[in-house]
């Protein structure tokens, strides 16, 4: 059977530029260890994530070419060097792209009823890094609020005030919880017979609201069983990008973003128990609460929290499936989307995919887990991130489908490094992906598109 080549233009030098020279902070990362022997051991418990620190540019996000190449260009390119990389992009050609790319999001968002599918055709290209822009799309392409703008003071309302009141009920201690049952049913503060204003007197606490019950109602019982959960969440929190103030220091911004991070995470873990928290989820929080934080709009940065919970439980909803460990094995865990990204390899590019897993036999958990399960935060830039998450929200198939293709397209765009490594510099180049133009390997994505 002839191998399945793919197409010469998808390692066009046309599509790629040389990326401009970044702080290489790939030096920070703590990749995981690699070995030099082929071992496949099944998916038992997911390993710990390394936070990896992300460098913001200020240049705008790169943009995704407006047309397939020429066949003459293409044979052009073909008789030159065709390097992985190789080429570059006219500076003005992207300002000027950027600008009308703004003008056709802003006046999307001005009509009284958005046109979401307009509105994802525009945003799968990537937005402008404009404040306040990113903020409404992603909301919108969340399902967050709604096409017509007319329901959004309402509908943010509501779910604000929902937020609230999971705050007050999920957040607090048994003692606070305690403190204020007994002062809904009236509690006299002036009462000698009780200490403190909300204190039970020692006669009328219950078995149930003893610290040392064991009661499956006991409320102490659950708050202890949380402590483990909690502990992780707030480890993770502050280990999410160390090298930003935004999330990191001593400052009184970093440690309120600290804990907005914690709030959200701790009450989706407690209103999802078959979930809970898993370590990593930081970091698919982390560029939604972002965005939202610095929308230019004081009241929409003022419940950024609040928002971004709602907004992350709707990402959640389509990738929740590869945080359950019980999944792991079924149609929708996470070792079959690994399988899925394998197939999808080996239907575009045969000679690659034979050479990965035949020849050096590199299992796809061994670097696929940590694309897939975060969403690519850890390949990227934060910057380049917030680019990539820009087309995985905008599918309208959802971004499950998007992610395999990006992953796929990352393996592609390495081909030629990948067929002359073996096991061991394989490993460790995907492991650790070199830097890459943006736009030209979300283009080869949406080329692999099953027609």
């Amino acid at each position: 059977m002839a191998k399945k080549g793919i197409p010469e233009w998808l390692n066009s030098s046309l599509w790629s530029s040389s990326p401009p020279p970044p702080i290489d902070d790939r030096h920070l990362r703590n990749p995981p260890a690699t070995s030099v022997t082929p071992p496949s051991p099944p998916i038992v418990e997911r390993p710990p994530f390394s936070s990896s620190p992300s460098a913001i540019s200020t240049a705008p996000a790169p943009t995704l070419p407006v047309r397939p190449p020429s066949k003459s260009e293409i044979n052009d390119l073909q008789n030159g060097s065709g390097n992985d990389g190789a080429g570059s992009e006219t500076p003005a050609a992207s300002s000027v792209e950027d600008v009308s790319r703004k003008a056709q999001v802003v006046a999307e968002l001005s009509k009284k009823v958005i046109d979401l599918k307009e509105l994802r055709k525009i945003a799968s290209q990537g937005l402008p890094d404009d404040a306040g822009i990113r903020s409404i799309v992603w909301k919108l392409l969340l399902g967050y609020l709604s096409s017509d703008r007319s329901l959004w003071s309402s509908e943010l309302a509501k779910k604000r005030s929902q937020y609230k009141q999971f705050k007050e009920e999920l957040l607090m201690n048994p003692s606070e919880v305690t403190r204020k049952m007994d002062k809904s049913k009236g509690g006299d503060s002036n009462d000698p017979k009780i200490e403190s204003p909300g204190a039970l007197s020692r006669s009328e606490i219950t078995h149930e609201d003893h610290p040392l019950s064991l009661g499956t109602t006991s409320l102490w019982n659950n708050f202890f069983k949380d402590t483990e959960v909690l502990e992780q969440i707030d480890r993770d929190v502050m280990r999410t990008h160390p090298d930003m103030h935004f999330f990191s220091g001593d400052s009184a911004v970093a440690q309120s973003n600290q804990d907005a991070l914690k709030n959200i995470l701790t009450i989706f873990a407690k209103l999802n128990p078959g979930i809970r928290y898993v370590q990593g989820m930081n970091e698919i929080l982390a560029p939604i609460f972002y965005i939202f934080k610095n929308d230019p709009d004081k009241g929409n940065a003022a419940y950024a929290e609040s928002d971004a919970f709602f907004c992350f439980v709707e990402l959640m909803s389509g990738f929740r499936d590869n945080f359950c460990q019980q999944l792991d094995n079924s149609v929708v865990g996470i070792r079959y989307t690994i399988t899925r990204l394998s197939l999808l390899l080996k239907h575009h590019d045969e000679e690659l995919w034979r050479h990965l897993e035949v020849t050096t036999k590199i299992n796809p958990q061994f670097y696929a887990f940590r694309w897939i399960t975060l969403l690519l935060t850890q390949e990227f830039n934060f910057v380049e991130s917030l680019h990539i998450w820009d087309t995985l929200l905008s599918d309208p198939e959802g971004p499950q489908e998007t992610l395999l293709r990006i992953c796929c397209a990352m393996l592609i765009l390495v081909r030629r490094r990948l067929l002359a490594g073996d096991f061991t510099s394989n490993l460790k180049l995907l492991q650790n992906y070199p830097p890459t133009n943006i736009s030209h390997m979300l283009y080869v994505a949406d080329k692999l598109r099953t027609k």
